[in-house]
């Protein structure tokens, strides 16, 4: 069966004018009722560096979670964003943005590899005295623009440390367009078969005119998680790039439809959320 995480905090983030809170809300809400396996709602980060995300708090509390089978996800870069989710009953999984490149680590969260390592074990062991499910993305997983190496070893490598430190669930990111069909069945076929315990997950920015070839080639390498956000919205701030869109959900399941793939989403409540996009956004 194929999962399909809503990164709503990724869209809203790329977006200059600030939502008002009730608006986020009420889009989540209506979301909730789409099936979606879970929905990254927000961010315990920086309010400096990401404003559009310091009212995270506010809208987990006016969610209506009486009748969604959606977990929720944030993201937090440091200890300090660790004990402030997990502090809050109503999330299940803290998102901890991992890379392999050294280069988008500083950029991101400003950190080398050995900080970033420290604040990781200390996020896993906050997620594992809470009861939380600590979620590490891999960015950069396909290649990066900024000339750091990139080869399957390294992956391999940071893989490894991941799934030591006892990591179920690993998304790999591609959030500057770096990534082929060519390197994504190479990465997939590479990790899935000597780690098929572990989630695989695919997060990926594109164009318009390529992410089909994209979601084929991680579809058929054998990974069945897919983050997308409904209207492309978004795209990561910290690139030092020009934002590129976030996979789109429509697109998404039209690839679905046309292959038979089945995923258990509410179609007509995915149709309100899509006019609910143009109207509030």
């Amino acid at each position: 069966m194929i999962k399909i995480i809503e990164t709503v905090r990724d869209g809203f983030q790329g977006l200059k004018t600030l939502i008002p809170t009730a608006k986020k809300a009420a889009y989540i809400n209506a979301l909730l009722k789409v099936g979606f396996d879970a929905i990254d709602v927000g961010s315990f980060v920086s309010e400096k560096a990401v404003p559009q995300m310091a009212d995270t708090a506010e809208v987990i509390d006016s969610l209506d979670l009486a009748n969604t089978k959606s977990r929720l996800m944030v993201l937090v870069a440091n200890q300090k964003g660790a004990e402030k989710a997990a502090s809050i009953e109503q999330i299940d999984q803290i998102i901890y943005p991992f890379s392999i490149s050294p280069t988008f680590l500083q950029k991101n969260i400003n950190a080398d590899f050995k900080k970033s390592e420290v604040v990781l074990d200390d996020i896993i062991k906050i997620c594992e005295n809470n009861n939380k499910e600590p979620i590490i993305y891999l960015a950069m997983a396909f290649g990066n623009p900024y000339g750091d190496a990139w080869s399957l070893d390294i992956i391999h490598k940071w893989v490894d440390k991941l799934v030591q430190k006892g990591i179920k669930t690993i998304p790999l990111s591609d959030i500057t367009g770096e990534s082929t069909a060519q390197k994504i069945r190479a990465v997939y076929s590479f990790l899935i078969p000597e780690y098929s315990q572990i989630e695989f997950g695919f997060h990926l920015h594109s164009k318009h005119d390529n992410w089909i070839e994209k979601i084929e080639a991680a579809y058929e390498s054998g990974c069945r998680r897919f983050d997308s956000v409904l209207g492309g919205l978004g795209g990561c701030p910290m690139t030092g790039y020009e934002l590129l869109s976030n996979l789109d959900t429509n697109n998404l399941l039209s690839y679905l439809d046309m292959n038979s793939i089945e995923a258990e989403i509410n179609r007509e409540q995915l149709d309100v959320c899509n006019h609910l996009i143009k109207k509030l956004f």
